[in-house]
């Protein structure tokens, strides 16, 4: 038994398959992968008066990262690098234009992001603090 988990382990690691994800499926407790180095955590949540109708479709350079409806928030590990992050309400029943902001990212650093209304306008404004919540699907 052994020698067929080492096998599957140096094809997987061949592959170039997450070590890391294999191990701790074979554990009862399992751990989650470590962080890339050289990367950066963001967390866009949504502010608690933000709509019970309206979910945020949220995009990370150009591609869609998560819709994110009432009580659930999106998480991600990103390359420690300049990114464009794009936010839009959905149902858009008023034709508003997304959101758009760059953020330069540091490695090892959290930025965390409150999705609120300025007016008739969607914001993401830097937060301090993170409401837990359950994470968006993607």
């Amino acid at each position: 038994m052994k020698k067929i988990f080492w096998i599957t382990m140096s094809i997987l690691c061949a592959l170039g398959a997450p070590v890391a994800n294999v191990r701790a499926r074979s554990h009862a407790t399992p751990t989650p992968a470590p962080v890339p180095s050289k990367s950066a955590r963001l967390i866009v949540q949504r502010a608690p008066n933000f709509g019970t109708d309206l979910s945020i479709r949220l995009w990370v350079d150009g591609k869609k990262v998560a819709d994110i409806p009432r009580n659930q928030h999106y998480g991600g590990v990103l390359a420690a690098e300049r990114h464009s992050v794009t936010a839009l309400a959905l149902p858009n029943t008023q034709s508003r234009r997304p959101t758009s902001m760059l953020l330069s990212m540091k490695p090892d650093k959290v930025y965390i992001f409150t999705a609120m209304w300025e007016g008739d306008r969607l914001i993401l404004r830097p937060s301090d603090y993170y409401t837990p919540t359950t994470r968006a699907n993607r």
